[in-house]
């Protein structure tokens, strides 16, 4: 069931207001993709807390000035969306750079200049799919795999 700013996961009861805005509007958005509501919240909360640590004061400033997010909103559903849900997390190594992937996937999350960032990053969203972590070396053999179901 989506959410709104006065009904919302009592897990989102104690986040910043803006943060929890943000957690609302990604969870519904992910609810519209068929994400069950146990996998939404968590995925939610993380990639708003992301999102606000990362944005700048005008970005925050202008995404607060923005409707509260409802119930009724419409979101486009993506059904590659739920593919991915359930895919294992990558970190690989390509173009210079690290990558956090799901496979699957056309294009990568996020992007590192380390390692060691990149598979920060790929536990955290492979514990909220709860589903599986690939690490590979920078040669492109397979390195560590963990499991997060």
């Amino acid at each position: 069931m989506p959410w709104s700013m006065q009904d919302y996961p009592a897990s989102m009861k104690n986040l910043e207001k803006l943060t929890r805005k943000k957690a609302i509007a990604i969870g519904n958005a992910l609810l519209a993709d068929h994400y069950p509501e146990e996998r939404a919240i968590p995925i939610a909360i993380s990639q708003a807390k992301k999102w606000i640590a990362d944005a700048t004061e005008q970005e925050r400033h202008d995404f607060a000035q923005e409707k509260n997010p409802t119930k009724t909103d419409k979101h486009e559903a993506n059904p590659e969306n739920a593919r991915l849900l359930d895919a294992a997390v990558t970190v690989k190594y390509q173009d210079n750079e690290w990558l956090v992937i799901s496979e699957g996937a056309k294009r990568a999350s996020e992007r590192f200049d380390t390692k060691e960032e990149a598979i920060k990053r790929g536990k955290e969203i492979a514990d909220n799919k709860e589903s599986h972590l690939k690490i590979y070396k920078m040669d492109g053999s397979l390195q560590k795999e963990q499991s997060f179901e």
